[in-house]
């Protein structure tokens, strides 16, 4: 009985990672902007393209996978 509880315990504790409708939308975005700055880049944008990428990659991905 005690190790079915310690058990029941650890499972309890184990992290997961579960996408709700926030982190999907976040990771469109990011995907989004990311496809943007690139299609900028190619244009020949040397200011706005960067940043695009940079806020994609740098900060909406990263928030899509954490919240």
């Amino acid at each position: 009985m005690a190790r079915r509880r310690q058990a029941v315990a650890i499972q309890a504790e184990k992290p997961s990672l579960r996408f709700t409708p926030i982190n999907l939308i976040l990771l469109a975005v990011a995907l989004a902007v990311i496809a943007i700055g690139y299609v900028m880049l190619s244009k020949g944008s040397n200011v706005a393209a960067p940043l695009l990428l940079v806020l994609g990659y740098a900060v909406l991905l990263p928030a899509a996978i954490i919240l």
